[in-house]
């Protein structure tokens, strides 16, 4: 009997729980649901405080640590605070740290200033927390999913006049480090603690960390009200159940008179505004980051570089960006070599810098985007033609796209008319924001449903599923195959745009894009041939089989059935409600029917 399943192991889709909001948004803190139960599990979601959470678990769901960063006048910058003082990070990233934490000195950043950065994790750290946070991410968007290999830096930046001090200048970052990709909401947070950080110190920090380790976990589709310094924030995260393009506002309520804030997103950035100063050029960017060309953008600030680098990352939504990115680049970084080396072509990542420096290191590249100074919606951008790169010598040269690419798909006149008019007509930001959001969302779906058509084809009838053989295998992605779809079921079927779609198509199956959502896909359809074979276990009448079989064959059989269960309950399998309990209970009754010593070897009935 065959029951071993595939070895490829991976994140599970399950059907997302009800969610009572008038109950969730009046709920306090400490009463959130804080641990979602796995399947067949008992625990209590309403418990306000599970067994199984440590000191500082809380805390580490949201945040690594939080780091002080300032200026010594013999070591240069310098990490002067950590907290918790138990985070633990080597000394590679704390060299990182300090580095990505201050703008480049020709920057000119004087006052207050935020941007974020994203750097390579040194060691592999494990967290208690672990399963949990597993069990959360699960259910998180693609672009919403805890990194694995690297950390994000969200940075208050402060610098100000100061005769007292010797360089004339008081300046310092307070760092957030997490594996969350929530720029807007860690920005939220920062407003909310640098200025009182800086002028009242580390009681402060130590008073805020504290606040954060009361918070219930980050669970995906929940909405939680999160108390800070005593301002309290209201947020949804996502889940990836929600209708791509729409977000579930988070209402204010009579209940919620103490709530400060409430965030319509804790993720996205504005893309007008990041776009404006290129936008003739929008829809050859989304070529670019959809084939996982390399991309630097030079912008005159950090926070500039990091708001554009995340703009063009999410431009492609739905689909998760699988290269690396950095919001913010600096000669500094660990992988500074390794990025700029003219001795092969440059990697599949984008880059943002503000150093001069790059203009010369970097202009071997293949595509440049300089982003000038961003200009308020109400000024009318000018039509720029891409720029051919030997005319790019300095970081002084005009802002615009320069780049020898020749786009795929013919240029869509359409949203360049339907955003100018905005401008003209003075349309609110956050309108045009959501037309050119819409635009990329339509144009990435019509891109992928053939796609996603196509990958559903590879799926096993469900009639050829048997319970006592192995799971039948995906049939293999054939390149050919999917292009002669194409034909009938193409993009011409939602979107209106003409051009070479399939020489689009040929790249994008060469892409780490591809590679990243292939492996996502193949993942989750084996996940749902384990599903199904467990369900069809279910209905089999175990003890009438184990009746034709010896004492031997049936002991291996419960032992077989047993690592069945440990791996449905390990990958969440997407199975009906009851499948697992139903099918324990079909176990521990075959184990009853047993020799008390062979009970024994069994090591007693399993319970839920």
């Amino acid at each position: 009997m065959a029951l071993q399943g595939p070895e490829e192991l991976g994140e599970q889709v399950e059907e997302p729980e009800d969610l009572d909001e008038q109950d969730a948004s009046s709920i306090s803190p400490a009463e959130e649901i804080t641990l979602p139960p796995g399947p067949g599990g008992d625990q209590d979601p309403e418990d306000p405080d599970p067994p199984l959470l440590l000191p500082w678990d809380r805390f580490s769901a949201w945040l690594h640590c939080i780091c002080v960063v300032g200026f010594d006048l013999e070591l240069g910058q310098a990490v002067e605070v950590i907290y918790p003082h138990h985070s633990k990070l080597s000394e590679k990233e704390k060299t990182s740290i300090c580095y990505l934490s201050f703008p480049d000195s020709n920057s000119g950043c004087l006052g207050d200033t935020q941007f974020c950065f994203r750097f390579r994790q040194g060691t592999n750290r494990k967290s208690s927390l672990g399963c949990f946070l597993e069990n959360t991410d699960r259910d998180a968007p693609p672009c919403l999913k805890r990194e694995q290999g690297h950390y994000y830096g969200y940075v208050y930046f402060r610098q100000v006049r100061d005769k007292s001090l010797k360089r004339g200048y008081f300046q310092k970052s307070l760092v957030l480090i997490s594996k969350l990709p929530y720029v807007t909401f860690f920005h939220s947070l920062l407003k909310i603690l640098a200025p009182e950080y800086f002028e009242k110190q580390e009681p402060c920090l130590e008073a805020a960390c504290n606040d954060i380790d009361r918070w219930p976990t980050p669970h995906p589709g929940r909405i939680l009200t999160l108390p800070i310094m005593g301002v309290v924030i209201k947020v949804r995260i996502p889940t990836c159940y929600d209708k791509p393009g729409t977000s579930q506002l988070v209402q204010s309520a009579q209940s919620d008179s103490q709530v400060s804030i409430v965030l319509p997103t804790i993720h996205e950035v504005d893309l007008f505004r990041c776009f404006y100063p290129v936008f003739f050029h929008i829809q050859m960017l989304w070529e670019l980051v959809l084939l996982g060309e390399a991309l630097v953008v030079m912008a005159p600030s950090p926070a500039e570089s990091s708001d554009t680098v995340l703009a063009l990352v999410s431009c492609i939504s739905p689909l998760r960006y699988c290269s690396d990115f950095r919001p913010y680049f600096t000669i500094h970084d660990s992988e500074f070599k390794e990025y700029t080396t003219r001795t092969q072509a440059p990697p599949s990542v984008i880059l943002g810098v503000t150093n001069p420096f790059f203009a010369k290191t970097l202009q071997h590249w293949p595509h440049i985007i300089r982003i000038g100074d961003m200009k308020q919606a109400g000024e009318m951008a000018k039509q720029m033609k891409v720029k051919k790169l030997k005319n790019l010598k300095t970081l002084d040269s005009k802002p615009g796209v320069y780049t020898a690419y020749k786009p795929y798909l013919n240029k869509d006149e359409e949203i360049i008319k339907q955003l100018q008019k905005g401008v003209q007509q003075k349309r609110p930001s956050a309108a045009q924001n959501a037309i050119l959001r819409r635009y990329f969302l339509e144009l990435t779906q019509s891109f992928i449903i053939p796609l996603e058509r196509y990958v559903a084809s590879l799926m096993p009838l469900q009639k050829s599923i048997s319970p006592w053989k192995s799971p039948p295998q995906l049939r293999p992605f054939i390149q050919q195959d999917f292009m002669k779809t194409l034909e009938k079921a193409g993009p011409q079927l939602t979107s209106r745009l003409k051009g070479d779609w399939i020489g689009l198509y040929r790249n994008f199956l060469k892409s780490p894009n591809f590679d990243g959502w292939f492996r996502s896909r193949r993942r989750e359809m084996t996940q749902k041939l384990e599903a199904l074979h467990l369900e069809a276990l279910c209905e089999e009448d175990l003890q009438q089989r184990v009746q034709k079989h010896s004492e031997v064959e049936t002991v291996d059989l419960v032992l077989k059935l047993k690592d069945k269960l440990l791996q449905a309950e390990r990958e969440q399998l997407p199975v009906r409600p009851g499948t697992v309990t139903k099918l324990r209970a079909h176990i521990d009754a075959v184990i009853l029917a047993l020799p008390e010593d062979l009970q024994g070897i069994l090591h007693k009935p399993s319970t839920p």
